[in-house]
């Protein structure tokens, strides 16, 4: 397949717009582990981020156990208007952007969050000037103490998701990759089985924001 000006948007619309959602390659009916790890770092009034929410069972799970403030992003139109018509018996509890990681515009405008969570997005940013983007974004939009759940596909998983191409990960990589205003806090690895029966390890990673202070020691003369 060649990428070269490749329509990720058409490509994620055509996706949610032509299969059902129990055929989707990366479909949990339990959304373990990311409900766990959000539950035992978040508060019940955090404001969480769900990247690439697309039509994720995550987000109904969070509002039945009761959090108040949560955020779906996607680069798919179509998943975000499913996920919100799903949603709808929950008003005002759940904030649905249309952004593009890659270019953010929206994203860039939002309050500071509490929890940053990514399930099988970053493993799509292959080039590095996109993780680049993609980290200062997450800097940018994460407050001060907040916790930043981050899976991925595993060094030994699929090359390729949705007939597209991955960066695969260990928890060493993404701790490189976070940052120095990152520390790993807890890493797991999960073997996920998808709808077909497939096999796919994933790494799981906590992060929690610590800040650098840097004293510049200067020679004041009066």
């Amino acid at each position: 397949m060649n990428l070269n000006n490749y329509n990720y948007t058409e490509h994620w619309d055509n996706v949610y717009e032509n299969t059902q959602q129990e055929k989707l390659g990366w479909y949990e009916e339990n959304p373990e582990p990311s409900l766990g790890l959000i539950k035992k770092y978040a508060k019940l009034n955090s404001i969480i981020i769900n990247i690439g929410s697309g039509t994720s069972n995550l987000l109904d799970e969070l509002l039945k156990a009761n959090f108040k403030s949560l955020i779906a992003t996607d680069l798919s139109t179509v998943a975000l208007q499913k996920l919100e018509a799903r949603l709808n018996s929950y008003p005002n509890k759940v904030k649905y952007i249309v952004d593009d990681l890659k270019n953010p515009i929206s994203l860039k405008n939002i309050d500071l969050v509490d929890v940053w969570h990514d399930r099988a997005v970053l493993h799509f940013l292959t080039e590095v000037e996109d993780q680049n983007t993609y980290f200062d974004l997450l800097n940018s939009k994460l407050k001060r103490g907040g916790f930043v759940i981050l899976a991925a596909f595993h060094l030994n998983g699929a090359e390729k998701c949705s007939r597209l191409p991955v960066i695969r990960y260990n928890a060493e990589i993404l701790d490189e990759k976070s940052g120095e205003n990152f520390k790993l806090i807890e890493s797991r690895e999960y073997n996920f089985v998808n709808p077909n029966g497939d096999d796919r390890p994933y790494i799981y990673t906590v992060f929690h924001t610590i800040h650098i202070f840097r004293v510049c020691l200067c020679n004041n003369n009066f």
